[in-house]
């Protein structure tokens, strides 16, 4: 496989294995969903092993295919050292975190959702890891928001879990937009969203102006993502996700995000006092802090959240320092925290998993049960401590030596060797916490689960690979992590590389002094406070009454009750006319302010002269619009039938505007919305006598102001269309897209050939809108019940029918087969003839007026006349539609036509057309366009049907709620 080819296979086989597990595998066995994400882990793994080769000597690797070229957003896929080390230990400790729930995972679990979600976690990560454009990144950013949300909350039966999912969400989701701002103002800095071009030009972004604003917002995104203070708290509340989700995202994925982010910027944004100041102060305070609250935590997952949350203050802190060496040590302690800090979560979970409990009060000499998970753990907790000889007293030896460097003439950096010390002191002591608590003492008595033993070996296999990766690393760093370390470091500092030593003995020096200072202290601080840690049930002294959550959910109760409501309070009502009023009046202002901008003059408005039967059915169409909105008040079907009468006026017009497909798209979609909007208006609660109330001043002032709104609107619009078809441009688009239509497009018809070639990634959006729109309008339907007041059948209907009153569950389709006998034949026997004009007119779209809107709308047309003709459960006894699976396949047709032009080497949504030679036809033209265009026509299908039979089972829900009270009220 070619370089392209196996990056592209590293970021997109993740996602392509979760949509497989999600749709295919329909078991709650652990094995055959477990095997599935275990290979494509495995794979992953080895395809990023291959392109070791291109990185090793600064090589980069890259793919780009364009999407948005004119707006510099591409897809760009870019791999260099530092992206695959990272890439190496997302895959790796996937793989390994897949074998753990293999055997960690119940049956009574939805396993395949588990795993399907956990691919997609995988997936996300690696594209923030080898994302080449900063747009493509955000995107991604915000998937991995989504997907541990989903991971989170796995078990949602638990309110933990729910709580802590919407907190994360919350938390990372507003950091991923002030993210995406700050990533929108940098590209406008430099003039290009390619990562490479921002890393390139450091100096020209640091003297903008928006520099600083730039900075705050990334910085605001990055700590989000990597729980750094005051955004800390909501990790420890992600702790209700199932142990591997935590393993995983408290190793290599997620929060690690943040950091990976600040390392990947860090040539263009660091070096700074601005930088030193924000990333050291917030670095340095989830340091201490985070070391300072693991020591009195119950929980064991507790205790390793703040753990993680300290570690990513100590590499938060090494960036702030700008220097080369410091730069170089946070990218090797990232390796080092994810391979010790995984096996403690898994080895956490087993001892959850064998005891039934997470309390290290309740939890005591579980080394006699546990004799080689405890050992693995000892080792693990060790090089979190950073004792020598493990991974982790390297790169925390590394931290020393740069704390006690000069970078900046601040209180800060004079503090920072002090404060290094006590947090690793800190961090020994919670360290020893851990092995002393749990693996020590008296047998544990009164456990859940009184007799622990070991797990199956290959539950323990992830263990062991990286406690021995630990261990391996700590004793010879030079020929096992240092050439991978070399590569990763020498991609992100290039030439500004440094010489660095990772020899695990420098003499007597201060970094080692320090080292062993801290040893010292932490295990004086908890031989002297082992018992007072026990008993902090309330949290960790002078904190006790800080605690984010609470401060969290203040903040939202704040926001969503005091302000959101004071705010709805005085501009917001339930009430639809209030609503549209100023809904109406925004869209007014909207087309009136590009208007007066532009400095648009009326004199630009070339005149024209009045056609006199165009005029007068303008007034007939003005009059029946008047008559809709009076009797809107009073009688809603003779609104409704005036309202389609000013539909039919609009469809003239185009004709005679010479814009036939316009016309046709407009009287179908009258006949669509016209029998849609009929059927709702039955299940409405009757109208109420309001006349008393319309003789008040207050009503005649509101339905002056409402009609004085509509006129000043429907004027406004008038002349914008007017000013439109008549002002004189020189450069009309509407020129270029008359003369290159057939030239480039393939086709005649021009408004078919905007929609589906040139603005086709505008119609991608639009389609997708659609389809969110109908699952919307079902969802909203699903919980409607009808009023209790709403229409029942007419009595000659139901007198066609003896058995309603002995069959109250008899859908009300089966009287209207009685009672409208012809007619029901009728539009039954039109179901093939309007399926075929459908067809025919999706085929002649591109040269003739038609298209997939239009036969979207007129297939769909078929469909509702057999639900009018024999009611609900009839038609769907006899016509199998299933409207999700059309509208996912109208999505996937129109999104894999714009990435087949990606194949061929064009821009997103490229169209080709030629003459197809076919025998005893002849020369046909073919387009392209036309696979988007039957995307376009099965999802308008999907997404009408959907909204029809959300609609039609409200006739069989009103039926059982009748049958349900007639069968209370009659006697026992």
């Amino acid at each position: 496989m070619t370089q392209s080819a196996l990056l592209i296979l590293v970021m997109a086989l993740p996602f392509v294995g979760s949509i497989l597990i999600a749709l295919l595998l329909r078991t709650n066995s652990r094995l055959l969903p477990a095997s599935v994400a275990g290979f494509i882990a495995a794979t992953v793994a080895i395809a990023t092993a291959a392109l070791y080769p291109f990185v090793r000597n600064g090589g980069v690797v890259r793919f780009e295919a364009e999407w948005l070229p004119q707006l510099g957003v591409n897809l760009t896929l870019r791999m260099d050292g530092f992206a695959w080390m990272f890439a190496m230990l997302v895959a790796i400790i996937g793989l390994m975190v897949v074998l753990y729930a293999r055997y960690y995972m119940s049956e009574d679990d939805p396993v395949p959702r588990f795993f399907s979600f956990l691919l997609a976690f995988m997936g996300s990560m690696l594209g923030i890891v080898v994302s080449g454009n900063v747009i493509l990144l955000a995107v991604f950013w915000e998937l991995t928001s989504l997907s541990s949300f989903l991971l989170i909350s796995y078990w949602h039966q638990n309110p933990a879990a729910r709580d802590g999912a919407r907190m994360a969400l919350t938390v990372t989701a507003t950091g991923g937009f002030c993210l995406l701002v700050g990533l929108l103002i940098l590209g406008n800095i430099v003039g290009s969203y390619d990562l490479d071009a921002i890393l390139a030009a450091g100096d020209q972004i640091k003297a903008d102006p928006l520099y600083l604003t730039s900075l705050v917002l990334i910085l605001l995104g990055a700590f989000t993502k990597s729980a750094q203070f005051p955004f800390h708290f909501w990790l420890p509340n992600a702790m209700a996700a199932p142990t591997p989700v935590s393993a995983y995202l408290h190793s290599a994925t997620m929060v690690k995000a943040g950091v990976f982010l600040l390392v990947r910027l860090s040539p263009a944004l660091s070096g700074t006092y601005e930088w030193f100041i924000l990333v050291g102060l917030a670095g340095i305070t989830t340091l201490v802090l985070g070391a300072y609250f693991a020591m009195f935590q119950q929980d064991l997952k507790g205790l390793l959240a703040y753990s993680t949350i300290s570690h990513l203050g100590l590499i938060t802190t090494l960036l702030s320092l700008g220097s080369p060496v410091a730069t170089v040590a946070a990218i090797f302690h990232m390796m080092n925290h994810a391979t010790f800090k995984a096996s403690l979560f898994m080895a956490a979970g087993i001892i959850d998993h064998e005891t039934g409990t997470r309390d290290m009060r309740r939890l005591s000499g579980l080394l006699r049960y546990l004799p080689i998970t405890g050992r693995l753990a000892m080792i693990a907790s060790a090089a979190m401590a950073g004792v020598p000889l493990l991974n982790g007293f390297l790169s925390k030896e590394m931290f020393f030596a740069e704390a006690v460097e000069t970078h900046a003439d601040s209180w800060l950096d004079t503090a920072l060797p002090y404060l290094a010390v006590i947090a690793s002191a800190f961090s020994v002591a919670y360290s020893l916490r851990f092995i002393h608590t749990v693996f020590f003492g008296p047998p544990p008595v009164d456990l859940p689960n009184p007799k622990p033993h070991e797990p199956p070996h290959w539950m323990r296999f992830p263990i062991e690979f990286l406690v021995v990766a630990c261990l391996v690393v700590g004793i010879v760093p030079n020929f096992t992590i240092g050439p991978f370390l070399e590569v990763a470091a020498f991609s992100v500092l290039g030439e500004s590389t440094p010489e660095y030593s990772l020899s695990i003995w420098h003499g007597f020096n201060i970094p080692l002094m320090m080292s062993l200072l801290a040893l010292s202290m932490g295990i004086a601080i908890y031989v002297v406070f082992r018992d007072y840690f026990s008993r902090c049930d309330d949290g960790p002294p002078w904190f006790r009454h800080l605690r984010g959550q609470r401060i969290f959910e203040r903040v939202l109760v704040t926001l969503s009750w005091r302000w959101a409501r004071s705010l709805e309070g005085r501009l917001g009502t339930r009430n639809l006319q209030p609503q549209l009023r100023w809904v109406t009046f925004i869209g007014f202002m909207a087309a009136l302010l590009p208007l007066y901008l532009s400095g648009f003059q009326p004199r630009m408005i070339a005149p024209s002269g009045v056609d006199a039967p165009f005029l007068g059915m303008w007034i007939v169409g003005g009059c029946l619009a008047i008559g809709t909105a009076y009797l809107a008040k009073y009688h809603r079907l003779a609104a409704l039938v005036m309202l389609g009468g000013v539909g039919l006026i609009v469809c003239t017009t185009f004709v005679w505007l010479s814009a036939p497909d316009l016309a046709v798209t407009q009287l179908l979609v009258e006949i669509v919305t016209t029998v849609l909007i009929l059927l709702g208006l039955r299940w409405l609660p009757k109208r109420a006598n309001t006349l008393k109330d319309e003789l008040t001043f207050r009503a005649r002032f509101r339905r002056f102001r409402d009609f004085l709104l509509a006129s000043i609107c429907g004027v406004g619009m008038a002349f914008i269309a007017y000013a439109v078809m008549t002002m004189r441009v020189p450069d009309a688009i509407a020129n270029f897209l008359l003369e290159n239509a057939y030239t480039q497009g393939g086709g005649r018809n021009v408004v078919n050939v905007i929609l589906v070639d040139f603005r086709g990634f505008d119609t991608l959006g639009e389609i997708t809108v659609l389809g969110i729109v109908a699952l919307t309008v079902y969802a909203l339907l699903r919980r409607f019940r009808p009023a209790s007041d709403s229409m029942a059948p007419p009595e000659q209907q139901r007198a066609q029918s003896v058995f309603d009153e002995q069959q109250p569950d008899r859908d009300v389709g089966d009287t209207v087969r009685d009672y409208l006998l012809v007619p029901s034949v009728i539009m039954q026997w039109l179901f093939p003839v309007v399926i075929t004009l459908a067809i025919y007119i999706f085929i002649r779209g591109h040269d003739l007026p038609g298209g997939g809107f239009s036969a979207g709308l007129t297939m769909s047309i078929a469909f509702l006349l057999q639900y009018l003709a024999g009611g609900t459960r009839w038609a769907e006894e006899r016509i199998r539609i299933l409207p999700l699976h059309w509208m996912g396949s109208g999505l996937l047709v129109a999104a894999a036509t714009g990435i087949g032009s990606w194949l061929l080497g064009y821009p997103f949504l490229t169209s080709h057309s030629r003459y197809l030679d076919l025998p005893l036809i002849g020369k046909v033209p073919a387009a392209s366009a036309m696979l988007f265009d039957l995307g376009v026509f099965l999802l308008v299908v999907g997404s009408t049907v959907l909204i029809l039979v959300a609609l039609a089972h409200q006739s069989v829900r009103i039926n059982r709620i009748r049958a349900i009270d007639e069968s209370r009220e009659e006697p026992s």
